[in-house]
């Protein structure tokens, strides 16, 4: 998978060349339609930690203790959100590891249902990346801003300096890429974990004499709750966009997911800890920036440098994964001939460049546009976008399913343990989230249904226009 096209073996295997005139004639190749093998088992877990690890660690455990007003509920809430996302990536463990394509789940998709609903997920996926990225690059402007730095620069400026700036290290090649995704996690993680031994260093008591009652349980609370529990976890699929690229994918996609989840979910409950030793959880449940608001006590006007440091290598990171999966999946529909298949060329760094560029003018397009009208239009978006992640999950559950009666003899090097069980569970679980969005606003869902169905229109133009010319995989 990961070597350069030997083009003097096809000329001289053509007869178009004699063997003897094979080192002159040749010329250089300068791309080859193959992605390169040049990650390990470390670039799999940081793309996990990179692309779970966000701002929803950072606003969301308010929003879960006034879901579950206890400290006990709370912690053992964010540690059922871990373990049922762990539930939720075995179908898409088992299918991915077993067919190990780049791009994410359209080919998964594609295998288990056929083309054209196989590009019904992929155009999802291509939609949820292109909005989420822009509107995470966009708040990389805003922390800035918040941090002091560069005021006088448009906060969509920033977000389309920090876009440019994770596009021209991923034009670079596969590997700067890599590493820094690799570095940015890493930070991350860190600086959560410093940040969580300030906290428990802290004494305790400043705020507990003034504080507010917890409040009164509600299912509604608690429902909001989850959400956001599930909303803080997503990302844990991330591994699957870079099957071609990771060393020994049928071992590394599993433990590269399932590890990284575990490191999350550990840093998850260690954060919402610490946040519970300094905030009484009455004060903790009524905060919307619960983390800066316990760094505050502890670490006085240091407190916002802190968070807000934190807060811009998270998005910087998340900007740079989401740009690196958006490319492949973009390559993944060119190569399966839904797009022109220029998109599938890659460099001989590794870097699938045109697809990058496609991806890259996508999200400055819809950045400059949201800027225009100031932030309005990123609200309607957002709430678009918002079902399509609960679609592909459902789609991969009920996918892993169809393969196991469909191709009993695939090998599947993980198979997930008391199958089905773990994909109806996953399955369920989407389609009552995804009722429960339509439920809430069923104008946005009749939208966001339109938005999906241009799926079909542009299927039916790839398949007659690029059918067939895709190379082979």
């Amino acid at each position: 998978m990961g070597e350069v096209y030997d083009y003097r073996r096809r000329l001289t295997a053509g007869g178009f060349l004699a063997a003897s005139d094979q080192t002159a004639a040749a010329p250089r190749p300068r791309f080859t339609d193959h992605l390169l093998r040049v990650f390990g088992l470390g670039f799999g877990l940081a793309v996990v930690i990179g692309g779970v690890i966000g701002s929803g660690i950072m606003r969301n455990p308010g929003v879960v203790a006034a879901g579950f007003p206890s400290a006990p509920l709370v912690l053992l809430a964010w540690l059922g959100g871990g373990l049922f996302c762990a539930v939720d990536a075995m179908p898409v463990v088992e299918v991915g590891s077993a067919i190990p394509l780049a791009g994410g789940p359209y080919p998964l998709a594609k295998r288990a249902f056929g083309p054209l609903l196989g590009f019904v997920v992929g155009w999802a996926d291509w939609l949820q990346l292109a909005i989420s990225t822009g509107f995470i690059a966009v708040a990389f402007g805003e922390y800035v801003h918040r941090l002091g730095l560069l005021p006088h620069v448009d906060g969509g400026l920033l977000a389309i300096g920090l876009v440019a700036a994770c596009g021209a290290l991923n034009w670079i090649g596969a590997k700067v890429g890599g590493w820094s995704q690799d570095l940015g996690s890493a930070v991350k993680a860190i600086g959560l974990l410093i940040l969580v031994a300030l906290l428990f260093l802290a004494p305790r008591g400043a705020p507990v004499a003034s504080a507010p009652p917890p409040p009164v349980f509600t299912w509604i609370a608690a429902v909001i709750a989850l959400r956001a529990i599930y909303g803080a976890y997503g990302g844990w699929q991330s591994a699957i966009y870079f099957s071609e690229e990771v060393n020994a994918p049928e071992r590394n996609i599993a433990r590269a997911t399932f590890a990284g989840l575990a490191m999350v979910t550990t840093i998850y409950v260690l954060v919402n800890a610490a946040v519970l030793y300094v905030l009484p959880i009455g004060v903790l449940a009524r905060s919307t920036l619960p983390v800066g608001d316990a760094a505050r006590l502890v670490l006085g006007q240091a407190s916002s440098v802190v968070v807000t440091g934190l807060a811009i290598v998270a998005v910087a990171t998340l900007t740079n994964l989401q740009i690196m999966e958006h490319a492949r999946n973009t390559y993944a529909l060119a190569r399966g001939g839904m797009l022109p298949p220029r998109l599938t060329h890659v460099s001989l760094s590794g870097s699938p460049r045109v697809s990058l560029m496609v991806v890259l003018a996508a999200i400055l397009i819809i950045i400059a546009a949201a800027d225009l009208v100031k932030g309005t239009l990123y609200v309607v978006l957002l709430n678009l976008y918002a079902p399509m992640p609960m679609i592909i999950f459902l789609a991969l559950a009920i996918a892993s399913i169809v393969l196991r009666r469909a191709e009993p003899d695939l090998p599947r090097p993980w198979r997930m343990p008391l199958f089905p069980l773990p994909a109806i569970l996953s399955a369920t679980v989407n389609v009552i989230l995804l009722v429960l969005f339509l439920a809430g606003d069923w104008k946005t869902g009749l939208c966001s249904a339109l938005l999906l169905a241009a799926a079909f229109p542009l299927y039916a133009y790839g398949h007659n226009r690029w059918r067939g010319r895709e190379p082979a995989t």
